[in-house]
């Protein structure tokens, strides 16, 4: 059994629908949380998408309404001097998820990512492998920025996925969704995993050369027909860790995937034969339903933990929620109940180095010595057997 923090505790509360507060007062001037950036060799771009899967009713919004979605395309750019730097989260969502996760409505502003908005695509040779990104319950597209975009600056291009009814987003014309939390239009992970097939049909419009955007908003210069369909990976954190394995199990388009700290409910009772990599802290596999999803884990697989790791500590609240405690006087205490005892500056280089190795193993067939066992790079990393 997982143990209850104060982290954990305040999740429950607010599924439960209650209001919770670190009782500090607001400030008067934000603080602008930073991100750090990606090591790559290649600068990055990003554009939004608005989609609309036709072919499936919205489990939520009623009769008549068709499953819509926003999604990110980030991807290794060029001159990307004159194109603006995308916000990690936009105003009205920040407002949205601050107060959710008990922090002042006026504590933080967004920081700004690394990714160009609308730059130029850039193309050293053939087409470029994919991954796809699904967020953690009653999250965002944005949650591990920090690994979405060091994966663009290597190469890659990213697909990140709002799940809508239990995200912050925000669509073109400013309709803000928010999660639903409780009840029984609640989404699980195969609420989730379900929207994956029609995410890798438009990535194959895009590798086609077509436009999926609902809108018809131009893509940016480059982006049609340079992503490789053939090549297709998806990670995800939580709830979208568990889609990510339900998907593999539907869709035989994506290769390989990865799992940030997953609980793997509902139990995956079916074999997995493609390459699948777990990242672990809070859900072992000293528990079910984990050790039984490695169980049926039959082609390449691989189960690493960081000492001091805690549910969060392989996405971007690492790194952004130090910045915010020291904003509200959060006690030290506190401030371990979100992040655990695993250095911020650690983590960040654990979630740039971990993912890039597993999808250039899998995707581009390149060996990674840091998969194989043990690193004096990172002596913090456990590789269970």
């Amino acid at each position: 059994m997982t143990t209850l923090s104060r982290r954990t505790v305040l999740a429950s509360a607010l599924a439960a629908g209650l209001t919770v507060s670190f009782g500090r007062p607001a400030l008067a001037a934000p603080v602008r949380l930073t991100l750090p950036v990606p090591t790559g060799p290649f600068p990055i771009g990003i554009v939004p998408l608005h989609l609309v899967d036709r072919s499936r009713p919205d489990p939520i919004a009623g009769p008549g309404h068709h499953r819509e979605l926003m999604v990110s395309v980030w991807y290794p750019a060029h001159d990307v001097g004159r194109y603006p730097r995308a916000p990690w989260l936009g105003d009205a969502p920040m407002r949205a998820l601050l107060p959710s996760a008990g922090f002042p409505v006026d504590v933080a502003v967004a920081p700004r990512t690394s990714g160009h908005v609308g730059a130029p695509v850039r193309r050293t040779g053939g087409r470029l492998p994919v991954v796809v990104y699904s967020h953690g319950a009653h999250d965002h597209r944005a949650d591990n920025t920090v690994a979405v975009q060091e994966l663009a600056s290597h190469g890659y291009v990213v697909v990140t996925v709002d799940h809508t009814h239990d995200t912050f987003s925000e669509f073109p014309d400013g309709r803000l969704t928010l999660p639903v939390i409780g009840g029984e239009h609640s989404l699980g992970a195969p609420d989730f995993a379900a929207d994956i097939p029609f995410i890798l049909d438009r990535i194959e419009d895009l590798a086609a050369g077509r436009n999926p955007d609902v809108d018809h908003r131009p893509l940016p210069v480059g982006l049609r027909g340079a992503l490789d369909p053939h090549r297709i990976g998806m990670f995800g954190w939580s709830k979208g860790a568990t889609a990510t394995a339900l998907s593999m199990l539907e869709d035989r388009r994506i290769r390989a995937g990865l799992g940030l700290d997953g609980p793997m409910e509902p139990y995956v009772t079916t074999d997995l034969d493609r390459p699948f990599m777990m990242m672990t802290a809070e859900f072992t596999r000293a528990e079910e339903p984990v050790a039984e999803f490695w169980s049926h884990l039959t082609g390449w697989r691989l189960n690493v933990a960081a000492d001091g790791a805690v549910h969060s500590s392989y996405v971007d609240h690492q790194v952004l929620v130090p910045q915010v405690a020291a904003e509200v006087g959060m006690s030290d205490e506190e401030l371990r109940d979100w992040i655990g005892t695993l250095d911020p500056a650690r983590a960040v280089r654990i979630s740039q180095a971990y993912p890039v190795a597993f999808f250039d193993l899998h995707l581009r067939h390149r060996r990674q010595r840091l998969l194989e066992g043990p690193s004096r790079s990172f002596p913090e990393m456990r590789y269970l057997p």
